[in-house]
């Protein structure tokens, strides 16, 4: 997954900078621990022949830490090879100082395979409960497969019904799941492992006041909520 981004000769190392920092962001927006990722700069042994700087970002990977993504200064090699070899003028005239010049290039180049394996890897979590050892995939909730998953505590009183209608009303906003098999506690676990971050679950109390439990997948913590928020809830939560 590459970008070239076309820079004014003189500004190339400033917008180089930019861009470190931007995909540095990037990486910790979809929820890669901070601690987990470095820079390396390519010293002259390693820099490449067209480009005047170059940083990767790496991931500590268990196999050690590996590339995640390379940030490249390639200068105007690129334009000026081809205008040489083509013999087409591909200078660019820049309105704002009257002047022409050959754009130099600020590339990023990631890995998507990469990348994705780094997201489960960083995600991947057992934890002692006190009572078992819980398998839980902590993805950003921007990208978990499955939003959210609704369920009724019991398939009986009226809450099944409830529960589906709160399955209707998301679907067409969001990936969830309805779960109506089994107890609450192996629907949660369930959940947990495929990374879904949210459950809302029907129970006696939805039945009195029309409010939702709702469990968060890495606290575990439940709040409640009214059952008609439940989409206004995702859609806060799941915000890049």
């Amino acid at each position: 997954m590459e970008m070239q981004f076309f820079v004014r000769p003189g500004t190339d190392m400033e917008w180089f900078e930019v861009w470190k920092e931007e995909r540095y962001k990037w990486y910790l927006r979809i929820g890669i621990k901070p601690e987990k990722l470095r820079f390396h700069k390519h010293g002259p042994d390693e820099l490449a022949h067209y480009a005047s700087a170059a940083y990767d970002i790496q991931f500590e990977f268990p196999f050690g830490w590996q590339e995640l993504e390379g940030i490249h200064n390639r200068t105007d090699y690129d334009l000026s090879r081809h205008q040489q070899y083509s013999g087409k003028d591909l200078s660019y005239y820049d309105d704002e100082i009257k002047q022409k010049y050959i754009p130099y290039i600020i590339e990023t180049s990631a890995g998507c395979d990469r990348t994705l394996l780094a997201v489960l890897i960083n995600a991947y979590d057992e934890e002692d409960t006190g009572k078992e050892i819980r398998t839980v995939l902590r993805l950003h909730p921007f990208l978990a497969p499955i939003k959210a998953a609704v369920l009724p505590l019991v398939n009986r009183d009226n809450m099944p019904e409830i529960a589906w209608e709160i399955y209707k009303s998301l679907k067409p906003h969001f990936k969830v799941f309805y779960d109506d098999s089994g107890s609450i506690g192996r629907r949660y676990r369930r959940q947990d492992e495929i990374g879904t971050p949210f459950c809302f679950t029907v129970d006696s109390q939805t039945l009195q006041d029309g409010t939702v439990t709702v469990r968060d997948r890495d606290t575990m913590k439940q709040e409640r909520i009214h059952k008609s928020e439940a989409l206004d809830f995702l859609k806060e939560k799941i915000k890049l």
